[in-house]
């Protein structure tokens, strides 16, 4: 068993899905402006890697969507792939994007393939490199004292 620290593990709770949250923010953000998927997807792989660090690899690769990295890396792969798709059927170049707006009452929600491609992106992102990092930490847990064989 690897020893924690206590107010890693205490810390750790709130701080995950603050930064999750700023992850979705940058992500939505960058459709129409700078950031989007590949910076929303390094921070919400920080916010994996702090979650091993205070309740090991094991409870984190559980936290990430589908509960493995492998899964969010293809079906992000996936749709940012398939985000070119309707430009190229409109008649355009393939990742000709293209944008809708849809009217909320009183507000307007932005839609686009730009949006599709972005999310594709951040799971990608999120899938490849939390994958990356926890089987580093697995390596150092496995070398502890009590670690895992």
């Amino acid at each position: 068993m690897t020893s924690r620290i206590v107010i890693l593990a205490v810390v750790a709770r709130p701080l995950y899905l603050v930064i999750l949250l700023a992850s979705v923010w940058v992500l939505l953000r960058g459709h129409d402006e700078p950031g989007g998927g590949f910076i929303g997807g390094l921070m919400a792989v920080s916010a994996t890697i702090l979650w091993a660090v205070a309740h090991g690899t094991a409870a984190a690769r559980a936290r990430l969507p589908l509960g493995d990295a492998l899964w969010p890396a293809v079906i992000g792969l996936l749709l940012a792939a398939l985000s070119g798709v309707p430009g190229l059927l409109g008649g355009g170049a393939y990742l000709t994007h293209l944008w809708w707006t849809l009217a909320l009452g009183p507000a307007e929600l932005k839609l686009s393939t730009v949006l599709l491609f972005d999310i594709g992106v951040y799971l990608a992102v999120w899938g490849a490199l939390a994958g990356y990092a926890l089987a580093l930490l697995a390596v150092d847990e496995r070398d502890q004292p009590g670690g895992a064989p």
